[in-house]
Order: C-alpha cells, then sequence, then structure tokens
C-alpha cells in the first residue's frame, strides 16, 4: 500500500492517541534519531466539516462502522478568497483511510457550493466529490482548527506523526477567513498524536510506543465537539425545564 499516490490522493493506516504534555516531550526526545520536522515547523491547520441537516454523517461515524465517509474544506493558516484551499473528501474502510482533495482558491469554493460553479480546473476527484455532494446536500457544520507540528521518518518518509494543540471549534461564522478562534476541545497542554503509515509499524516505533506506555484510542475531533455540543444542548434544556 502506498501512503500517498500523488499530493492530491493518500492511502494509509491511521491511529490517534491522546498524550499528556509530559508524555509529548518524552516522545519527542525519543523520535529524534528517527524522525525530522518537516518544513512547514508549527503551523495551523484550519477546517470546515460539512454533514446533512440532521449531522448524519457524524452520528454514522461515532457508531464505528466498517465504512464512513466525510468531507471537509481545509486551509493553511487564516485564508484570503484568493488563497488557496484544499476541498477533501475522506473514506475510510476496515481501518485503512483514503483522502482525496482537489485545491482552488477560497472564492471559488464560495461559488461551487453555492452556484454549484466548478473552478476553471476539473478532474476525476471533484466528480467524487460532486456525487457525494448530489447524495448528502451537505452543509457546513463545525469549524475546527489546531496548532500542529508534524514529523516523517528520515530512513521512510512515508512514516507521518503529527502533533496536534489548541484543538478549538465554533458552530457559527462558518467561514475559513473568519479567523481561527473557538472552544477548547481538549486540557491544557493535551496533545492528540496521529500517527499515518503505509502498512506495519517499523520496529523501532513499535518499541518506543510500548516502552513508553502509549496506546491508540478512538477518537475524532469532529466526532467529539458533536458530542459536547450535544451535551450543552441537553444542560440548556434542563435549566430551561428547572425555571
Amino acid at each position: 500500500m502506498n501512503q500517498m499516490k500523488s499530493n492530491n490522493i493518500f492511502e494509509r493506516v491511521e491511529k490517534k492517541y491522546l498524550l499528556s504534555n509530559k508524555d509529548y516531550e518524552l516522545l519527542k526526545e525519543k523520535l529524534l534519531p528517527f524522525m525530522k520536522m518537516d518544513h512547514y515547523g508549527l503551523h495551523t491547520i484550519c477546517n470546515i466539516y460539512f454533514d446533512t441537516e440532521n449531522y448524519e454523517l457524524v452520528r454514522t461515524s461515532i457508531e464505528g462502522p466498517v465504512y464512513k465517509e466525510k468531507l471537509r474544506l481545509r486551509s493553511y493558516g487564516i485564508p484570503t478568497d484568493n488563497s488557496a484551499v484544499f476541498l477533501e473528501i475522506k473514506k475510510k474502510y476496515k481501518g485503512v483511510v483514503y483522502k482525496r482533495r482537489v485545491s482552488m482558491t477560497l472564492e471559488e469554493t464560495k461559488r461551487y457550493f453555492k452556484h454549484g460553479i466548478h473552478p476553471s480546473m476539473d478532474s476525476q476527484i471533484l466528480k467524487e466529490i460532486d456525487y457525494f455532494i448530489q447524495f448528502y446536500h451537505p452543509v457546513p457544520k463545525v469549524y475546527l482548527a489546531y496548532d500542529r507540528i508534524a514529523l516523517y521518518g528520515m530512513e521512510d518518509s512515508d512514516i507521518r506523526i503529527t502533533f496536534d494543540q489548541n484543538i478549538r471549534s465554533r458552530m457559527t461564522e462558518l467561514d475559513l477567513a473568519e479567523g481561527d478562534h473557538g472552544k477548547y476541545l481538549l486540557e491544557k497542554g493535551a496533545v492528540l498524536m496521529e500517527i499515518k503509515v503505509p502498512s506495519a509499524y517499523p520496529l523501532w516505533l513499535a518499541g518506543i510506543l510500548s516502552d513508553l506506555m502509549i496506546y491508540p484510542l478512538s477518537f475524532s475531533k469532529y466526532g467529539n465537539v458533536y458530542k459536547e455540543q450535544l451535551i450543552d444542548e441537553r444542560n440548556g434544556n434542563l435549566c430551561l425545564q428547572a425555571l
């Protein structure tokens, strides 16, 4: 399995880990002989997640099906209308993640979603996204941003590890150009790590994780924001009933 078939097509196994700040620092030190930081350094990733009106996609994802899919719009930093952004369709089947994306300007994405006007480029990936939109009729539901550091393997660059901090979200102002503010999802200092590999972990990586007793977990940024929103709504309704 190739982790990356092109800059816009990804196929890989992805696992997530929730780290304390202490574990994060220990792990970074142990990874130094094997991995390097990519040329972006610490950078901010901004996303708009799309879903049906009744949140069908995220509700299905939380149930842990064999197959699931989602659509998001991503930028690196806060974009302007002329900035390049990525419209991504992401599918997961039996633990393998398939991500396909197209690049266009933020202004082009607005014309695409509001009026169905394609950008000047066309591709098979965009046709897949067209079908997704025709089938689900998705709308913007959640804004998510986080500050990321990404590492890649010195001997095998297909091995990638990302560390996301300061994960924040909002369910209003669903426009990438509106800034990266939002409600924080994790406790201060917590780090969400994601390991992305073509198939099996190399022995050195499996050994480091075992030595530090770091284990994977099921974690969805969008899914957790959705569940927190349900809790907030339920508590709000209980307060109203108590009045």
